[in-house]
């Protein structure tokens, strides 16, 4: 009989994570909610998973750019389940802060947990993968949109593009390594942008809107299913069609 699929998204309490997480279960996969800080949202997370689909949930906290979190986290999974089959390399931070605010220190945190710590989970899951897939996610901030008050994150999710097809080419062949480079969606991290700027933006993309969680979500399995096998080392763009 064969092993159920066990996913790890990190950062998956809220978003486009927890959009990511719900729609694993729904097909079929056990599920691992990785949190920092938002503890009683991976609990209702946790409830509302087990309460709707028949899998089962692990919660664990982490904080993806400390190596030693990383690993016990990896260890614990592991523990429950005996092995990983997908990754979705999902947590990350911005502080929006233009050119001549943003620290040093903020600089270094953006890049610690959106580049890094994808890197340092890569590395830990991959040595329990034997076949599997890692999903990285990305952003058009930097290639398609330009945001200078944000160029950390830009950054950074350049380089976790560069990082999607560095893994591909260390970890073939048996685990394939992809990317998901997202335009705007609705997430709290956009929450507070005015409704000015929502409009503007939301005219340069072809289908006139931001997009759901749900919608980068179903994305985000189709790369870790067999319906994608052929695609590695890639990052596929989601932006509805961005003219910007």
């Amino acid at each position: 009989m064969a092993k159920e699929k066990v996913v790890l998204v990190t950062g998956s309490s809220r978003g486009i994570g927890k959009a990511t997480i719900i729609e694993f279960a729904r097909k079929g996969y056990n599920v691992v909610i990785n949190y920092f800080k938002n503890n009683i949202e991976a609990e209702l997370l946790k409830e509302k998973i087990e309460k709707n689909y028949k899998v089962k949930v692990l919660i664990v906290k982490a904080d993806v750019s400390n190596e030693d979190e990383v690993k016990s986290m990896i260890e614990q999974i592991i523990e429950e389940f005996d092995h990983i089959d997908v990754l979705v390399n999902n947590a990350g931070i911005v502080y929006d802060r233009n050119f001549e605010e943003i620290t040093i220190d903020e600089f270094k945190r953006t890049l610690e947990v959106n580049v890094i710590g994808a890197f340092i989970t890569s590395r830990q899951v991959s040595k329990y993968m034997k076949k599997g897939t890692i999903i990285n996610i990305s952003s058009t901030n930097g290639t398609k949109v330009v945001s200078p008050e944000c160029l950390d994150y830009n950054i950074s999710k350049i380089g976790l593009q560069s990082l999607t097809r560095d893994l591909a080419f260390q970890l073939k062949p048996h685990i394939r390594v992809n990317a998901i480079a997202i335009g705007w969606a609705n997430t709290d991290m956009n929450k507070d942008l005015s409704q000015d700027y929502i409009a503007s933006e939301t005219s340069k993309i072809y289908l006139e809107k931001f997009a759901e969680p749900s919608e980068v979500a179903r994305a985000i399995c189709f790369l870790a299913s067999d319906e994608s096998s052929y695609i590695n080392g890639e990052t596929i763009v989601i932006d509805g069609g961005y003219a910007g």
